[in-house]
């Protein structure tokens, strides 16, 4: 498949300058080290209205989403189970357990591969102001002074976007920059008016790469809020065998893959065997779905550990967007062209043809389970079908609790003025 690869919380403005410092002070040969920088000292805001800047602000946000990105599909692997506890981490447990002192918890970015914090919340909502603040400050700036001044524009109102669906799709409630409380279906909204920002400065600049990433935002956008139609026509618009990805590199724990780091060097959470262990298409193993039994046991010492093998290392990329995901979209949105379009699907990765089984909404949520494995949708699946989540005793006799959407955290709660 054709894969497109990019280098790639709540900030009241007071720190601004503070956090846009942290990823302002290397030169820009390149961008693999952004992440890795500490930050020696506050700017004020307005020293970020400098065009220079521009790509120190671009790569930014683009390194803040990617660190919020790999946390956020470990957070929502963890609460629907594709990986469990296999460590005696404290972290970890709230998660694992679905319990609501997940409240307590905001998450980071980690500059150490032995890491075991867990949380996606403040990464994610810098990702998108990041992003968003952005997407301003070089708007303002002279054309002729910033060259891919519009494509840089274009690609930060598209990682906003995302930043705000998976804010979104992850927490029963959300709030943006001190604001109120906010639904699910708002955060959708305000998502899709990103991505609708970003199709129209790629189709104006014929930027195919920008088109289809953001047709696929939409398009998922637009089926959590219901309007199967809408997100159909935008599915059936990706190019085939399209992906776009979240860069990582082995420089510094920060740039890495965490699932990587988190999960294969330190085994604090194993696969799911009894879910995702040997999982069969028709006589063959399903090669969507790579893991292994290692025959060893987790951190905690009385866990099998089975790996997976989708990312076989720290450097490995994430699908932000794919052709994959459109199609499975376009299945569960016009169910008289599921077949269609599983087989398209399938057939471009050598596997057997499906043959549906009378239940079309089971069949397209089994094959994102499979398909998008590992890739931070199975939560929201849940949620949007209203799935049941496991309950009960788990692998270790502890019981989970019964978060399904994340809490919005305790921190935004005391410290938002619109919230009481």
């Amino acid at each position: 498949m054709q894969k497109n690869r990019n280098r790639t919380g709540m900030l009241p403005s007071r720190v601004v300058g503070s956090a846009l410092a942290s990823l302002l002070v290397v030169g820009l040969p390149g961008c693999d080290s952004l992440l890795g920088v500490t930050n020696p000292a506050s700017v004020e805001a307005d020293d970020l209205n400098n065009p220079a800047l521009a790509e120190a602000l671009y790569f930014g946000a683009l390194g803040r989403f990617e660190c919020a990105y790999v946390n956020q599909v470990i957070v929502v692997s963890l609460l629907t189970e594709e990986l469990i506890n296999s460590s005696n981490w404290a972290p970890i447990r709230p998660y694992a357990l679905r319990q609501q002192d997940i409240e307590s918890t905001t998450g980071g970015c980690p500059d150490g591969r032995n890491s075991n914090a867990t949380g996606a919340y403040s990464p994610l909502q810098q990702a998108r102001f990041l992003a968003e603040d952005g997407a301003a400050r070089i708007e303002a700036f002279d054309a002729a002074v910033v060259s891919n001044r519009e494509e840089m524009i274009g690609w930060l109102e598209g990682y906003a976007g995302y930043a705000t669906l998976l804010l979104g799709e992850g927490w029963c409630e959300m709030a943006f920059d001190g604001g109120p409380l906010q639904s699910r279906q708002e955060s959708f909204q305000l998502a899709e008016t990103r991505f609708s920002s970003a199709l129209d400065r790629a189709t104006s600049l014929n930027n195919d790469e920008l088109r289809n990433t953001a047709l696929v935002g939409r398009a998922r956008a637009r089926l959590n809020q219901g309007n199967l139609s809408g997100a159909a026509s935008d599915a059936e618009q990706v190019t085939e065998g399209f992906v776009r990805e979240a860069v990582y590199a082995t420089v510094s724990g920060g740039r890495e893959n965490r699932i990587a780091n988190y999960h294969n060097l330190n085994r604090y959470v194993t696969v799911n065997w009894m879910e995702y262990g040997n999982l069969m298409l028709g006589d063959v193993p399903d090669p969507r779905v790579p893991v292994e039994d290692t025959g060893g046991l987790g951190q905690s010492g009385n866990v099998p550990f089975w790996a997976q093998l989708k990312y076989e290392g720290a450097g490995s990329a994430i699908p932000i967007a794919s052709w994959a995901e459109a199609q499975l979209i376009l299945a569960e949105a016009r169910p008289e062209e599921a077949e269609a379009a599983i087989n398209r699907l399938r057939a471009a990765q050598g596997l057997p043809a499906y043959e549906p089984s009378g239940d079309h909404i089971a069949d397209v949520l089994e094959e994102r389970r499979r398909q998008l494995f590992l890739e931070g949708h199975r939560h929201n699946d849940m949620l949007r079908h209203d799935l049941p989540f496991p309950t009960g005793a788990n692998h270790m006799g502890e019981f989970r609790g019964n978060v399904t959407c994340l809490p919005l955290p305790l921190q935004e709660r005391e410290n938002n003025q619109n919230i009481s």
